[in-house]
């Protein structure tokens, strides 16, 4: 049966479309949502599950100013590590390892991803599923398609979205994340609902709001389907005994430890960097060269793909290795 889309919406859509290109550089906003509501129907996305989901949202005035707030532009690495990486969070991540012990044990053997970085990404994410956001997830991303920084990916997350509540994988009303469309416990944008996520009980379902197994194996099955490897860690803190030229600096440049080593880059006490043949890493200062330097490797890269910030994944690495085995 072919999908009927209503005269009202393709009328709309064909008068955006007729529009003068001045003028289509800015629709308003029931004319952009007009559109994307015909392109979503063509995409499979059913008459109901878009009534259901577009009817009467308008965009979001708050989801564009913390659009604008991202950590890197408001404050430091180390006011931000300080924050992510507390003994109090630390703490409450090792009482979690020793609660969910088999379930976490059974996931790492299965995915080879280690349970503190399942653990750590589970406490920055939502403080263990106990802040999973509080905005609607479906006009949050209608706002930010229309008029945000990244307007195609949101447009995309925004068609994810609904294709999850077509899918019966969800409500409207369930729902519910961040300000930029992160859902669940793991707070996963919908295309990494629908690429990644996992069931990890044998229930059938894939409940990253409600289930912390499936949280687990959702969490795991991102970061081994990307590209996590088990013969390395993250990174670690070193000491840049002399400037690094300023070009050498950040994730695109990759160097041989003894190339970082001719730089003045030692480990953080001062000894020789050592690491398996045939390792290259980046070097990052978050802070500048006045800030601490870390040497990153691939599973650096791997939870950058997760959350492109590099405050986010540095943070993430060094809560993993404080939580440690548990």
């Amino acid at each position: 049966m072919g999908i009927k889309i209503s005269r009202g919406a393709a009328l709309a859509a064909a008068m955006l479309l007729a529009q003068p290109a001045a003028a289509q550089d800015k629709p308003s906003f029931d004319a952009w949502l007009a559109g994307f509501r015909l392109d979503a129907a063509q995409k499979g996305i059913s008459p109901r599950t878009l009534d259901a989901a577009l009817t009467g949202i308008a965009p979001i005035p708050r989801v564009l100013e913390l659009d604008q707030r991202q950590p890197e532009k408001t404050i430091r690495f180390e006011t931000y590590r300080r924050g992510v990486v507390s003994d109090a969070r630390v703490k409450a991540a090792k009482e979690r390892a020793v609660q969910h012990r088999a379930a976490l044990q059974a996931v790492s053997a299965e995915s080879g991803v280690p349970a503190a970085f399942i653990l750590a990404l589970w406490a920055v994410e939502s403080d263990f599923g106990r802040g999973q956001g509080g905005f609607a997830v479906i006009p949050s991303l209608a706002t930010l398609a229309y008029d945000g920084r990244r307007q195609a990916f949101f447009a995309g997350e925004l068609l994810a979205a609904l294709t999850i509540i077509e899918r019966g994988e969800a409500t409207v009303g369930q729902l519910r994340g961040s300000w930029a469309g992160a859902m669940g416990q793991s707070q996963f944008m919908p295309s990494s609902y629908l690429k990644y996520a996992k069931d990890g009980d044998g229930d059938g379902k894939r409940d990253i709001w409600r289930n912390p197994r499936d949280v687990f194996a959702s969490i795991a099955n991102y970061l081994a389907t990307v590209g996590w490897r088990q013969d390395l860690r993250w990174g670690r803190e070193v000491r840049a005994s002399q400037p690094v030229p300023s070009d050498q600096i950040g994730v695109k440049t990759r160097k041989s430890l003894s190339d970082w080593a001719a730089l003045g880059v030692t480990r953080l006490d001062g000894a020789k960097l050592t690491g398996p043949a045939g390792l290259d890493a980046s070097l990052i200062q978050p802070d500048g060269p006045e800030g601490p330097s870390y040497l990153v490797y691939d599973n650096f890269r791997t939870l950058m793909d997760w959350n492109r910030s590099t405050y986010f994944a540095t943070a993430v690495g060094l809560l993993a290795d404080r939580i440690g085995d548990g």
